[in-house]
């Protein structure tokens, strides 16, 4: 690159800390600009990582700043409005996970980014993930055959987060929304991106948030508090296009021994699990054989992961490389769970239109 890629975030919870330490990483991109609505932790963010420029106003942040690329790690509700005005000032745009809020606003968040001819970018970090890198690779050069069916899980025994997570008008859901968008999406990717046909899903709100439990830590969001009127835990059957099925289960609360997240791919050459690391299993000689790849897995798995996204965000900007988490991906996601949410509603199974 002949100059520095400036970057404005949008959003100073959780999740943008780990955009930061990826953007941070990199000698050639500079976090020029940071706008929060909370004045106090935003000037704490500012503090912590040397940013001057604070904005409590992302419309203004967006008038005064020439920037090439924004994050948008904010409640869910504020990915549409935010993005769309981000993509109509020129910006490039990483919005995190859930897309929006349901399919139409993504929809919109996408036509934008056309009409604009502006990258927009969605948070699928767990596309950048070694094992699922590894994994695509058997994939994609057919030791896996074509892949049928597929389990995933991302479960939690004491883990709402509260605050806005906990807020269905702000988040849009629960467990499903926050931790299942990342399985699915990663099945998708994993199968070739098949598109839904129909869901048919449960959610239930039977334990909530066990707000006082006692002896645990747990990640927390930063206005965390008490209220809650998101499910606790769900489970959803989706049906594609080309005939393969997921399973997939999520959860807050649950009453398991410990948290646990499981993916796993079942093909006619073989089957794969990606957690805790990558195992394939298959046949050779008439014997059943495991095959375990041989790689590093870091300490800081997740930050890794963010590393890889927020890179692959900047080469996508400066070099114009094709994105492998489009926007298009995004409203595929969300045709899902809005179906999901539809379904465990009517108490029916839900066909997508597609």
């Amino acid at each position: 690159m002949n100059k520095k890629i400036k970057i404005g975030i949008i959003g100073t919870g959780g999740i943008s800390h780990m955009h930061m330490a990826g953007y941070t990483s990199f000698d050639d991109v500079e976090v020029t600009a940071v706008c929060d609505l909370d004045a106090s932790r935003l000037e704490a963010f500012g503090s912590k990582y040397g940013v001057g420029k604070l904005y409590t106003d992302y419309n203004e942040m967006l008038k005064k700043e020439e920037l090439d690329g924004m994050s948008i790690c904010t409640w869910n509700n504020s990915h549409a409005p935010i993005a769309i005005a981000a993509l109509r000032a020129g910006k490039n745009v990483l919005c995190e996970k859930p897309m929006a809020m349901n399919v139409k606003d993504a929809e919109e968040m996408r036509d934008a980014a056309k009409k604009a001819g502006k990258l927009l970018m969605i948070g699928f970090v767990k596309r950048f993930g070694k094992e699922t890198g590894i994994c695509r690779e058997f994939i994609e050069k057919g030791h896996l055959g074509d892949i049928y069916y597929a389990k995933a899980s991302y479960l939690r025994r004491c883990g709402n987060p509260g605050g806005w997570f906990a807020d269905l008008k702000r988040s849009g859901g629960g467990p499903l929304i926050d931790l299942g968008v990342h399985v699915i999406d990663q099945v998708r990717y994993l199968m070739g991106k098949p598109e839904a046909v129909s869901v048919s899903a449960v959610t239930f709100n039977n334990i909530g948030m066990r707000y006082d439990i006692k002896g645990i830590e747990r990640y927390k969001a930063s206005d965390y508090n008490s209220y809650c009127d998101v499910e606790d835990m769900a489970s959803a059957l989706i049906r594609f296009g080309n005939g393969a099925a997921l399973a997939v289960e999520t959860s807050f609360s649950l009453n398991i021994k410990e948290d646990s997240g499981n993916l796993e791919l079942f093909g006619t050459k073989a089957g794969a699990r990606l957690e805790p690391k990558l195992e394939i299993y298959s046949q050779m000689e008439d014997y059943l054989v495991d095959i375990s790849p041989r790689y590093y897995k870091g300490e800081k798995v997740f930050d890794e992961m963010f590393i890889r996204e927020t890179a692959h965000f900047v080469d996508c900007i400066a070099n114009g490389t094709d994105c492998i988490s489009p926007a298009q991906d995004g409203v595929e996601l969300m045709k899902i769970l809005e179906a999901a949410y539809a379904s465990a509603k009517a108490g029916k199974e839900v066909v997508i239109n597609i």
